[in-house]
C-alpha cells in the first residue's frame, strides 16, 4: 500500500483595507479596537437594514483577479450563504455563489508549474468569537466590529501535490495582493486566513483508493501551513490503512491545526454546497459590466508591475542572480528600496550587483536618508581601493599618536574608539568599524 498522489486545494480568505464596510458606511478598521463600536443595523442584521454595496471592494476584487490571470465575468450577483452560528447575526452571509466577479487564473510556481484558480469571489466577514473566563466560568463572547467587513476568497483548483507547493502558492498569492496594495495580509491580524483542502490518492494491491477531503483551519503561517499538510497527509495515510474509508458524499470533514501540539484536531463533519441553500440576494441587484469598463479594468492592472514581471526586469536590467532578484521581489517596498538606491549610486560606478549585496545582507535600511546612503557606497568603494595592510598602518599610526583613547578603551569604554573611526575616515574616506580598530590594539 502506497500514497499515488496527495491531492490539495487551497481557499485563501483575504480582508481588503477599504475604510467602510462592504454593505454599509461602517468603518472596516477593526483591529485593536474597543469590542462593537463599529457597528450599525446592517452588520448587526437587524430587521429592516438594507445593504449598500461597497464599490471600490468590487472593483479591488477584479483588479486581484486580473492579476491573477482571471476572466472578468460580464455578470455577476450576490448570493445568500445560510449558515447558523453566532457570529453570524443575519443567519446568513451575503457571498457569491453561481456568478462570482472572477473565473479562472493561475500562479506559476518557480518550476514552472501552474497552479490554476477555480473562482475570485467577494462577500462579507463574520463577527469574531472571543473566549475567556470571567469571575472563573469560561465564557464565549461576540465582537461584531469584522462583522461585514469586505472579504475575497481565492479558490484554487486542486493541482498543488506537495506541502513544499502549497506554501510556495500562498507565498506568491501573498506576495501579489500586497503589490496591488489592497490589503495588508496579515496572517497574525487575521487579514489573510489559509484553508487547505487535502485528500491521497493509495494504491493498494492494484486498485486506486481516494480518501475523504479535509479542511484544515486555524493556520497563521506558510510554515504552519506547511506543517498542518504534512501532519495530515502522514494521519489520512494511518487512518485508511485502518479503517479501509474512502471519500463519499458527506464525510468531509473540518479539522483545526493545533499549534502547540502540530496537530490537526477535529472540529465538525464539513458542509456540501447544498447544505447552504444558496440563492440570489433580493436586496442587491446583479452588477453588469460591458466592454469599455473592462477594458477600463484591464488598463489599470496593466500599470502595476507584478512580483514575477518585476523579478525578471531585475534579472534583465540589472543582471541580477535569479537569488537575487527573488530576494528583492519579495516586497514590494524592498524593490522599490532597491531601485532608488541604485539611482542615487550608479552615477559614482557603483554596481547594480553591488547594491543588491549590500541590500540583501542587511547593511543599510529605508530608514537611512539619501545623504546617507551615498555616503555608504562612497566608502564602501574607497574601501575596496584601500588594501588591508594600508589600512591597518593608518589605524595604527593614530593608535601610536592617541594614547589616552587607548588607555579609555582598557578601561571598557569602546566608544572612546570613534575618535579614531573619524580619523581614519577623514584621512582614506574608509569607514571602519570599533572592532576593527579594538583588533589592532595591542
Amino acid at each position: 500500500m502506497e500514497i499515488k498522489e496527495i491531492i490539495i486545494g487551497i481557499e485563501v480568505h483575504v480582508e481588503l483595507k477599504t475604510r467602510s464596510k462592504m454593505f454599509c458606511g461602517c468603518s472596516a478598521d477593526h483591529f485593536g479596537r474597543e469590542p462593537n463600536t463599529l457597528t450599525c443595523p446592517v452588520c448587526l442584521g437587524l430587521p429592516g437594514a438594507l445593504p449598500i454595496p461597497n464599490k471600490k471592494a468590487i472593483e479591488w476584487t477584479i483588479l486581484l483577479g486580473l492579476a491573477l490571470d482571471g476572466q472578468i465575468q460580464k455578470s455577476s450577483r450576490f448570493d445568500r450563504k445560510n449558515y447558523f452560528y453566532p457570529d453570524l447575526p443575519k443567519g446568513y452571509q451575503i457571498s457569491q455563489y453561481e456568478k462570482p466577479l472572477i473565473l479562472g487564473g493561475k500562479i506559476i510556481l518557480d518550476s514552472g508549474k501552474e497552479i490554476h484558480i477555480k473562482r475570485v469571489h467577494l462577500e462579507e466577514d463574520t463577527g469574531k468569537l472571543l473566549h475567556q473566563v470571567i469571575d472563573g466560568e469560561k465564557w464565549t463572547l461576540i465582537d461584531f466590529n469584522r462583522s461585514g467587513v469586505p472579504l475575497v476568497e481565492i479558490v484554487s483548483e486542486p493541482d498543488i501535490n506537495s506541502s513544499e507547493e502549497a506554501k510556495e502558492y500562498l507565498e506568491k498569492l501573498h506576495q501579489i495582493v500586497r503589490y496591488i496594495g489592497i490589503s495588508d495580509a496579515d496572517m497574525e491580524k487575521g487579514s489573510m486566513r489559509l484553508e487547505p483542502n487535502v485528500n491521497l490518492k493509495i494504491e493498494d494491491n492494484g486498485k486506486i483508493y481516494i480518501t475523504p477531503i479535509t479542511e484544515i483551519k486555524n493556520i497563521n503561517s506558510f510554515r504552519f501551513a506547511k506543517k498542518a499538510i504534512e501532519y495530515e497527509i502522514k494521519r489520512q495515510f494511518e487512518t485508511f490503512v485502518k479503517t479501509k474509508v474512502e471519500m463519499i458524499k458527506g464525510n468531509k470533514e473540518t479539522r483545526g491545526w493545533d499549534e502547540n501540539k502540530q496537530i490537526t484536531v477535529p472540529q465538525r463533519v464539513k458542509e456540501e454546497a447544498s447544505d447552504y441553500r444558496y440563492f440570489p440576494e433580493p436586496d442587491i441587484p446583479p452588477i453588469f459590466w460591458n466592454e469599455e469598463e473592462i477594458s477600463n479594468f484591464r488598463s489599470l492592472i496593466s500599470k502595476i508591475e507584478l512580483p514575477r514581471n518585476k523579478k525578471e526586469r531585475f534579472i534583465k536590467e540589472y543582471g541580477l542572480s535569479e537569488y537575487q532578484a527573488n530576494i528583492l521581489t519579495a516586497e514590494k517596498e524592498k524593490a522599490d528600496f532597491y531601485e532608488k538606491t541604485f539611482s542615487l549610486v550608479k552615477e559614482r560606478g557603483i554596481p547594480p550587483i553591488e547594491v543588491a549585496n549590500v541590500i540583501i545582507n542587511k547593511r543599510i535600511n529605508e530608514n537611512l536618508s539619501e545623504e546617507e546612503l551615498i555616503n555608504f557606497f562612497v566608502s564602501l568603494k574607497k574601501e575596496a581601493e584601500v588594501t588591508d595592510e594600508e589600512l591597518n598602518k593608518i589605524i595604527d599610526g593614530f593608535i601610536l599618536e592617541h594614547p589616552e583613547i587607548v588607555e579609555s578603551f582598557k578601561k571598557g569604554k569602546i566608544q572612546a574608539l570613534g575618535l579614531i573611526v573619524g580619523l581614519v575616515r577623514k584621512k582614506t574616506g574608509v569607514v571602519v568599524s570599533l572592532e576593527k580598530i579594538a583588533s589592532r590594539i595591542k
